[in-house]
């Protein structure tokens, strides 16, 4: 084999895309229990390995060479065979630097490498995990001149406070003036499966300034939601997962992939993860629209009330009537969560989708949300909707939902008669998004 990526799961990397991209060689991915790890790397059948969880120390003990910078942070991502000599590297570094100034210029003018000591000058990180991970954010925060850093973990090990111990020195009941705080997500909290893990929740952290997750799937985590919820500057991993695919790609063939091809490919990763949601009222167009948006995109089109009828095998306006809309509630979240843990689809939501927190933070974790905005005058009372099947529900409805439609939304859409019209207006947006995030 040549290249390939190590680690105990890996069903959900995107490391083979990333690597066929960039280097255009062979790239496999290879599931290994701990018990198998040595004797793998004993064969050195490869060109080049990625390493992932949980092998990012364990490997380095069967290598014959250390890179100066795996070798002060204690931890190995990139091993490239050279001769039948194993060198390990670790660009988590590089890959985790370039996304923290990323996350830093989107709000201030942007860092070069060159003034890297002032990127962090005065602030306090926190560093949720005590894993390799961990030991990489760790040197790049001293690098980038944070004046403390402090691992956070659930049982203390390493020299670790607990998480109880960080709420208590750094939360609301800390004394001000103690500087503005990074918290960066080093731990599996929040990844696919667990989307609903969250280790520390930023509200309890009055003086947090910023948030970085290395979870890349879903592309946000309940933990970059709430931190953007409070307004603060939050990114998820596809950006470092890149950057560091980028220079093991480097080492792998000794051709150096440039900025542009790097921020190319992260654009491209996170549009083409990302689910395209529509909501707002009943009658708004959203299974039409929906529809033609899924043709022209060339994308799964999902409806949350059709599946629901079909599962049941009954009408959403039975259900209501035999059940109650608590019920049909608990049925609609139940597949709002199903379709929301993978990308590239289009969904159309039900009118009260946006009632439950929860959904709109599931639907957000992998997906940008447009508002088909129609007025009431605009929309037909309906038999089938059974909240909307006069004039006058219609009416109350829109003025009691539009705040949670607005809120909810990342981008509203003025719903014409013509749903083409309304496709076209957010295949427009959804382009031009593209567009601007690969600059």
């Amino acid at each position: 084999m040549q290249y390939g990526l190590i680690g105990e799961r890996l069903g959900h990397s995107f490391s083979a895309e990333l690597h066929r991209h960039f280097g255009r060689y062979d790239y496999s991915l290879f599931e290994l229990a701990p018990s198998e790890l040595g004797d793998f790397l004993k064969r050195r059948d490869f060109a080049g390995l990625n390493v992932t969880i949980p092998y990012k120390q364990a490997v380095i003990p069967y290598l014959d060479r250390l890179d100066a910078q795996a070798a002060a942070i204690g931890a190995v991502n990139t091993v490239v065979n050279r001769d039948g000599l194993l060198w390990g590297y670790n660009t988590d570094f590089g890959g985790m630097e370039a996304a923290l100034r990323r996350l830093i210029s989107r709000t201030e003018a942007p860092v070069s490498s060159a003034d890297g000591a002032a990127a962090l000058a005065g602030k306090t990180a926190l560093i949720l995990g005590t894993g390799g991970t961990s030991q990489t954010a760790l040197a790049v925060c001293k690098a980038l001149g944070a004046a403390a850093c402090f691992r956070v973990s659930r049982t203390g090990r390493a020299g670790a406070l607990r998480y109880e111990e960080a709420a208590v020195r750094f939360g609301a009941a800390a004394p001000p003036g103690g500087g503005k705080l990074w918290m960066l997500n080093c731990t599996p909290a929040g990844m696919h499966p667990d989307l609903d893990g969250m280790p520390l929740d930023p509200a309890d952290f009055p003086t947090l300034e910023r948030v970085f997750d290395c979870v890349y799937n879903p592309l946000r985590t309940r933990l970059v939601l709430a931190a953007q919820a409070r307004g603060l500057p939050a990114g998820g991993g596809i950006e470092m997962l890149v950057q560091q695919a980028a220079l093991a790609c480097a080492l792998f063939t000794g051709a150096p992939v440039t900025e542009g091809a790097v921020a190319a490919l992260c654009a491209s990763l996170l549009q083409g993860r990302e689910n395209l949601v529509l909501i707002g009222m009943p009658g708004a167009g959203k299974t039409t629209v929906g529809r033609l948006l899924a043709q022209r995109l060339g994308r799964e089109f999902a409806d949350t009330d059709e599946m629901i009828a079909q599962r049941c095998g009954a009408s959403v306006s039975t259900i209501f009537a035999t059940h109650g809309e608590a019920h049909f509630r608990a049925l609609e979240e139940a597949v709002v969560r199903e379709l929301s843990a993978s990308g590239a689809k289009v969904i159309a939501t039900g009118g009260g989708t946006v009632l439950r927190e929860n959904n709109v933070r599931r639907l957000r974790q992998n997906g940008r949300l447009y508002f088909l905005d129609r007025p009431p005058a605009a929309l037909t009372p309906s038999e089938d909707r059974p909240l909307g099947d006069t004039g006058e529900k219609l009416r109350r409805l829109y003025a009691a939902r539009l705040p949670l439609y607005r809120a909810a939304a990342d981008c509203t859409i003025s719903a014409p008669n013509s749903p083409a019209a309304a496709a076209d207006a957010i295949v427009r947006e959804w382009n031009g998004r593209g567009r601007r995030e690969s600059e």
